[in-house]
């Protein structure tokens, strides 16, 4: 009796003090919960704000018409985020898989706060597994009365010891994630891609950067996004940010607009820099110097109740990303450009792009190396169809390691905390015509688990700009063929005019070659 009596007291241990928070607003601890930001909020014509009125003429050709303007690096991904968040008269709405709690996100927090006190409506929405909303600052921004932040499909027990063996107890609802990239400001402005919120994906000197592709559109698209939000805003998964103990602490805040007010006066000239910058890409969007391609653009998006489907159902799941993904490379005569970071294509998928090579479709996939990826599982499943394309006839380029990590290297072993550049994109480019630009990774868990976003856009002008990118990606890429049972990866680095030939995964350890070879155990589904 004494033995149960301690085992039970031991398996209650990590409850006791724990914060358990309603998951659902559906929960009656929040039957009285009133949203701060109103559907009224909204009641404006998008077209007569300031951001719409500077492109009128173009905005005003016809029906459905939007600009696409591409953005490659991430010092211009933050630098216009900011700027639009300073143009913005009525509303800004965020969605997001990670927002971090580093320098360059707490930055974009000041940004949202200051619009927030010129009167702007402010909307955050953040899948609670991508962002640790416990100790995450963005949430403390709940506290101002024109802010309202929310949590997607939260974790129920906040204790770091339940935190994550929980998710084995609820898996088919906690496996699946928001992984949306919004960024909405007035109903008419949009910046989607693969970025979330963090400065590994604005900050190249950060420590594993991420290589990824944004795009700003102006018009028709920022609707249907906005409509898209909206329904995972009011979803019962959505839940308000008070839930979090930190986000009701008011000492949190004030240590935080503290922090703020130390680095003003601490960083007076970088902050004059920073404004400089900023108001110079405000400056180029009030003078019609962006350079917008005009087009016919479609936005589309998982629903919100794709999380919650039984498991059986998900993996059958034929979502509207999923047809028109499938539409468009049936559609296809000339060539494919595809430029993804994890590229697991799955039986359905090979079989389209085979179909499509042996017709004669030119197909250029650009994709991370092992050296280069951050996710080796989903790599190890790539191999599977690597030679299936290769065969087929297929152009496939894996990303180079950063030349830069290869100089803090010894021998192929990075030093303790090597600068890693991540290709993070997904994007794609049909016949020099369409593109697709979000959230959306080409493998199993974008498919039929996690919820995504996609922009289809037609103009052949901004189709290729982005080929023209995704081009330029295979010159620091390797490019992988294969004779009989052998793999070879040929190129160049940057600045060394020697070409070098592999014959096993470049810039790697047998340690991390042996790690991917015992990932291929696991399912794909699961990678």
């Amino acid at each position: 009796m004494i033995w149960t009596r301690l085992s039970f007291f031991l398996l209650a241990m990590p409850f006791v003090g724990c914060t358990k928070i309603p998951t659902s607003l559906r929960d009656r601890r929040l039957a009285n919960y009133n949203p701060k930001i109103a559907a009224s909020d909204f009641d404006y014509d998008p077209m007569t704000t300031p951001i719409a009125k500077q492109y009128k003429t173009e905005l005003s050709r016809g029906k459905n018409i939007s600009g696409a303007s591409l953005i490659e690096d991430g010092l211009s991904a933050f630098v216009i985020r900011a700027a639009f968040a300073r143009m913005a008269t009525k509303t800004i709405d965020i969605q997001t898989y990670i927002y971090s709690n580093d320098f360059s996100a707490q930055i974009l927090i000041g940004e949202l706060k200051n619009a927030a006190d010129r009167g702007v409506k402010v909307r955050i929405l953040i899948d609670d597994y991508g962002t640790n909303s416990d100790i995450a600052d963005v949430i403390l921004l709940n506290q101002h009365p024109n802010i309202e932040v929310k949590i997607f499909n939260a974790v129920k027990y906040r204790s770091p010891v339940l935190y994550y063996p929980q998710i084995l107890m609820d898996f088919n609802r906690l496996n699946s994630r928001m992984h949306n990239k919004l960024f909405i400001v007035d109903n008419v402005a949009l910046i989607t891609g693969g970025r979330n919120v963090g400065s590994n994906y604005f900050m190249p000197e950060t420590s594993a950067n991420f290589s990824d592709t944004d795009v700003l559109f102006l018009g028709d698209i920022a609707r249907g996004a906005t409509d898209s939000f909206n329904d995972y805003w009011n979803h019962h998964l959505a839940v308000p940010a008070s839930v979090i103990p930190k986000a009701k602490s008011h000492r949190a805040m004030q240590k935080l607009e503290k922090k703020f007010s130390e680095l003003t006066r601490r960083s007076a000239e970088n902050i004059r820099r920073y404004n400089k910058i900023i108001s110079l890409a405000m400056y180029e969007f009030k003078n019609n110097m962006f350079d917008f391609c005009w087009g016919r653009g479609r936005f589309i998006a998982d629903p919100p109740d794709k999380v919650e489907m039984p498991m059986a159902r998900k993996e059958k799941y034929l979502g509207e990303i999923i047809l028109a993904l499938n539409r468009l490379w049936r559609e296809t005569k000339k060539n494919v450009y595809v430029s993804a970071a994890y590229f697991v294509p799955g039986r359905g998928g090979m079989n389209l792009m085979k179909d499509d090579a042996k017709s004669g479709v030119n197909i250029t996939v650009v994709t991370n190396s092992l050296a280069s990826t951050n996710a080796p599982t989903a790599f190890g499943k790539w191999e599977k169809y690597r030679n299936e394309l290769i065969d087929a006839g297929a152009n496939i380029y894996e990303f180079m390691m950063s030349a830069e990590n290869l100089k803090n290297s010894r021998n192929g072993r990075p030093k303790k905390k090597p600068r890693f550049s991540v290709m993070h994109s997904k994007t794609i480019v049909f016949d020099d015509k369409i593109s697709w630009i979000g959230s959306f990774n080409l493998d199993p868990r974008s498919a039929y688990y996690n919820t995504e976003n996609v922009a289809i856009f037609e103009s052949s002008e901004f189709a290729a700009r982005v080929r023209d990118m995704i081009m330029r990606d295979t010159q620091t890429s390797w490019r992988v063929t294969h004779r009989g049972k052998h793999t070879i990866w040929r190129g160049r680095r940057a600045g060394d005019g020697a070409p070098r030939v592999y014959t096993h995964d470049p810039d790697t350890t047998i340690f991390r070659r042996i790690f991917k070879q015992i990932t291929k155990i696991i399912p794909e589904k699961f990678v």
